[in-house]
């Protein structure tokens, strides 16, 4: 039996904005230079911070889920990691758990720290800490941020990518991630 729980799902009638959400704005070396609201980070393409988790039960399957066709960033796409942006203020670690505790609806989840980089594509630009956790109770995925979830093999997320558009900076992620935990030097291959 699990130690862990699920807890309810927030009320999607909270009048809390994301676009209003307060990020530190950071520099190439993941420096503080400021404050701005989400939606102006977005639009204005700042550099920001954001953690990726992840997430495997004991068989070793992945968490992968479909976004709303409502989030700011990559609306509708398919991502295998759950996480998000940094609040102002925040720390990566609090935001890691924070992030996968409110995409799961769950509590307890112990991410473990993996390692961090800068994720830049035209005109986006953020700082990715990465983590891993695994979790063997139930989900009860958020509404407004999931659409539809599975677990899947690593084979069985292989296919799919190739088959379903995945958010950019989660494949870049992924990559990043299989790059890391590959046997011998991943140079020399």
């Amino acid at each position: 039996m699990s130690e862990h729980s699920t807890v309810p799902v927030p009320d999607p009638a909270d009048p809390a904005d994301p676009a209003e959400e307060l990020l530190d704005v950071v520099d190439e070396h993941d420096r503080v230079t400021g404050q701005a609201k989400r939606g102006e980070v977005y639009r204005l393409g700042l550099t920001h911070r954001c953690v990726f988790i992840l997430v495997r039960n004991p068989q070793g399957r992945i968490f992968v889920h479909r976004r709303t066709d409502t989030k700011l960033f990559a609306p509708g796409a398919y991502d295998m990691f759950v996480g998000g942006v940094v609040g102002a203020g925040e720390t990566y670690r609090s935001a890691a758990v924070r992030e996968a505790e409110e995409e799961l609806g769950v509590r307890g989840v112990e991410p473990r720290r993996l390692f961090k980089f800068l994720f830049e594509q035209g005109p986006l630009s953020w700082w990715c800490d990465l983590y891993e956790a695994e979790w063997d109770g139930p989900v009860a995925p958020q509404a407004e941020e999931v659409a539809w979830h599975d677990w899947l093999t690593g084979e069985e997320l292989a296919g799919r990518l190739a088959e379903w558009e995945f958010v950019p900076d989660g494949r870049d992620a992924y990559r990043r991630y299989l790059e890391s935990t590959a046997p011998g030097d991943a140079a020399a291959g």
